[in-house]
């Protein structure tokens, strides 16, 4: 998409899907229309992306494909050039490797130079883990938290979770937070010894594939569970009693 010379492009938001699944069949048509009509990308991985555009619309043009890598090796003075294009009057999506961008993702240091530049942010419509978990665990949907990623040293993980287990009594809150996934099963080992026994967890797994996995039971429940989460991206959500 291109625009007269004196007015700014927009900057789109493309959810991409949480696995591997047909992506018209996690996406809405939106997404195809809007992908077809981009020659400029911010990514996070730009050989996925390549493949995710390619599936999405395999008659697009992939030598056309204009990519920035945005990541955590990218140097912080590089972030602001990522939206020059639509200064210069073009479109340009951002895809995050999986699920929404700018939702734990770094994708939301260029939506804030956007929103400081005048360029209009377009978020589009996609499956996002965080919300879909919570949809899917019975748990608060009326007042909840996304924490992220929890401390690795194990002094300070047992910290964070009770300061969330605290949080979450005291103001009826759901705790939502996430593991890199290959930790997921000591994660869970750690909540059922951490946490008070009649404590709400919610384990969501492989949101949205053939695979999917979501249960809610108490961490008593929980203790001796035979579920195996190793290197299946999962969201974790407690409530406390």
């Amino acid at each position: 998409m291109t625009s007269e010379s004196n007015t700014k492009g927009k900057l789109y938001l493309i959810p991409t899907t949480l696995g591997e699944v047909e992506p018209l069949e996690v996406l809405p048509l939106s997404i195809k229309r809007v992908i077809e009509n981009l020659d400029f990308y911010i990514v996070e991985n730009e050989k996925t992306v390549r493949r995710f555009i390619k599936r999405i619309s395999p008659k697009k043009s992939q030598p056309s494909l204009k990519i920035q890598v945005l990541n955590k090796y990218t140097l912080p003075e590089e972030i602001p050039t990522f939206i020059t294009p639509c200064l210069n009057g073009y479109d340009v999506g951002i895809i995050s490797e999986a699920g929404c961008p700018g939702v734990a993702d770094p994708g939301a240091d260029v939506v804030a130079i956007a929103h400081d530049k005048g360029v209009q942010v377009v978020p589009l419509v996609g499956p996002s883990s965080i919300l879909l978990a919570l949809m899917g665990s019975g748990m608060n949907g009326q007042s909840f938290a996304f924490n992220g990623y929890l401390p690795i040293d194990k002094a300070e993980k047992k910290k964070a979770l009770k300061d969330l287990e605290k949080r979450s009594k005291e103001l009826d809150q759901s705790q939502i937070f996430m593991e890199t996934p290959y930790r997921n099963d000591k994660l869970l080992a750690d909540l059922t010894t951490i946490l008070a026994a009649n404590t709400q967890l919610c384990v969501a797994t492989d949101i949205t594939l053939n695979t999917e996995y979501i249960k809610t039971q108490s961490v008593s429940q929980w203790k001796g569970a035979n579920v195996d989460l190793h290197k299946r991206p999962t969201i974790f959500i407690l409530h406390a009693e």
